[in-house]
């Protein structure tokens, strides 16, 4: 039998006349789309119309929520209190759902961006809040979240379905968590270093650091930023590669 895995990526992440990735040739590729909120990129315009090409593309839906940082790209970090951040995350939640709705969709999951996600990975009481937020949204909803982390443990606990996330373009330290973008070793570049970096995570069955550590962890599913340079070629090559290797690659409510 065929291992499942998911690849995933975020996308809607243009604003007004400024744009970001190339969404409509990754959603030939991939099987999830993370679609921006508003808080941290998207519009209503944007968000709408990514939600069209993820469904005409038969792509599942997700909602990319953020802290209220439009200026900063979602990656300052903030510190909200929980009643604010829990109301912020429902409102983003249901903007999109609210989108899917009208094109006779559905969200079928969350994954959060950028600084609360990685606040959240490594802050058990915020992973907590965040978790809450998603189940009372609706208890259907999956949980994508970074694996080894307290944002899955907090997701299981509040009673959710959670998927363990791996990044195809991102370093890991040795606690388990990305490596901050301020160090010049956090991004993997290019498909043929992704790939690697993704097919050795995937054979030992854990989060592999640059210092070599291995971290066990299920696997569920792999991001490919969308906002990178590489993100077409690096799904691209994962999509194929994954394939050929026995890999059965799909939605993660399938």
């Amino acid at each position: 039998m065929q291992n499942a895995i998911n690849l995933n990526a975020d996308l809607g992440e243009s604003f007004g006349a400024w744009n970001m990735g190339l969404d409509e040739a990754l959603l030939q590729v991939i099987d999830s789309a993370n679609i921006a909120c508003g808080f941290h990129a998207g519009d209503p315009v944007v968000m709408r119309r990514t939600v069209r090409a993820a469904k005409a593309a038969g792509v599942e839906i997700g909602a990319h929520p953020s802290f209220p940082d439009l200026q900063g790209f979602g990656r300052r970090r903030m510190h909200l209190a929980p009643d604010e951040l829990e109301a912020a995350l429902l409102y983003q939640i249901a903007a999109l759902d609210g989108m899917a709705r009208t094109e006779e969709t559905r969200v079928t999951h969350v994954k959060v961006h950028g600084a609360l996600s990685n606040m959240a990975c490594d802050d058990a009481a915020l992973a907590t809040v965040v978790a809450h937020a998603i189940r009372t949204y609706g208890q259907d909803l999956i949980l994508l979240a970074p694996a080894c982390s307290q944002l899955c443990l907090a997701g299981r606990a509040a009673g959710l379905r959670v998927v363990e996330e791996i990044f195809a373009d991102r370093a890991y330290t040795d606690a388990g968590q990305l490596v901050p973008r301020s160090r010049p070793d956090a991004m993997i570049h290019g498909a043929a270093a992704s790939l690697a970096h993704v097919e050795a995570m995937l054979q030992a069955g854990a989060l592999i650091s640059t210092s070599g550590k291995h971290i066990p962890t299920p696997i569920g599913s792999i991001c490919v930023h969308g906002d990178g340079p590489d993100a077409v070629n690096t799904a691209a090559a994962l999509k194929q590669a994954l394939g050929e290797r026995g890999y059965h690659l799909r939605g993660m409510a399938a």
